[in-house]
């Protein structure tokens, strides 16, 4: 086995994800990266070798299982380890109860909460060696409810409660598994969502009032937790989803 950790990180083409990378980059792991998009990830990619370190792209459509299992047989075969799993895909969508439909509530279920079941479950084996940590990247939304974003925010609650039942459950291996939970942070993710440039200039803006701190967070800053997480500085810790968001989940709706 490589003396060196191993990270492997979802959702590394953007945002949280890419910052992550780079993070557990610049700390001197090997990173194994995932998303759908390979273009983005080779810019990931350039960031990690800056560091010195070690990458490997893994091009995956997470809803998709066959390609889940892959992504670990890949990781494994490259570095012989991993340390760290970070569950940071995610998609977001609008949607009522009444507008929602089934499609857009597979998709929501199958990428933010489905394939991070899969991926723990998949990875325990290999965490299991290391003594190694998991860390989801849920939401605020986890926490408190949002109109108008039903499946986004029954997904990230589910994250939540699976973080806290697969700690428990996988203690005894000496496995750690905990949450992030940020509030908005300047990421693609509304973007990609099918928010356009001047709605999300605008949404930004008006999250500075949304969130008491004054200001959206940046990818960096959860990206700090993450890595915090994910090695020995907390060791005893295990089972918790700890907000990033700038005081947002302690307010009430406006």
């Amino acid at each position: 086995m490589d003396n060196k950790k191993t990270a492997l990180v979802t959702g590394a083409s953007s945002g949280i994800g890419r910052s992550t990378a780079v993070r557990f980059a610049e700390e001197g792991y090997n990173v194994a990266i995932c998303a759908r998009n390979e273009s983005e990830l080779h810019k990931t990619l350039e960031m990690i070798n800056e560091t010195g370190a070690e990458g490997l792209i893994i091009t995956a459509d997470l809803s998709v299982e066959e390609d889940i299992a892959m992504v670990l047989e890949r990781t494994i075969e490259k570095f012989g380890r991993l340390d760290a799993l970070v569950n940071a895909a995610g998609v977001i969508a609008t949607g009522t109860v009444e507008d929602t439909s089934v499609n857009q509530w597979d998709m929501m279920m199958n990428i933010n909460l489905r394939s991070v079941f899969l991926l723990m479950q998949k990875a325990v084996v290999h965490l299991e060696k290391t003594k190694g940590a998991v860390v989801n990247v849920s939401s605020v939304t986890g926490t408190r409810a949002f109109p108008g974003i039903l499946s986004y925010c029954v997904s990230k609650a589910g994250v939540d409660q699976l973080t806290r039942c697969t700690a428990l459950e996988l203690a005894p291996k000496g496995i750690r598994v905990n949450a992030v939970n940020p509030g908005v942070v300047r990421t693609n993710l509304h973007k990609n969502g099918g928010m356009d440039q001047d709605a999300y200039k605008a949404f930004v803006e008006h999250s500075k009032s949304t969130h008491p701190l004054g200001r959206i967070g940046e990818p960096e800053e959860v990206a700090e937790l993450i890595l915090f997480l994910a090695t020995e500085k907390s060791s005893w810790i295990t089972g918790t989803t700890v907000s990033i968001d700038g005081g947002r989940a302690q307010t009430c709706a406006r």
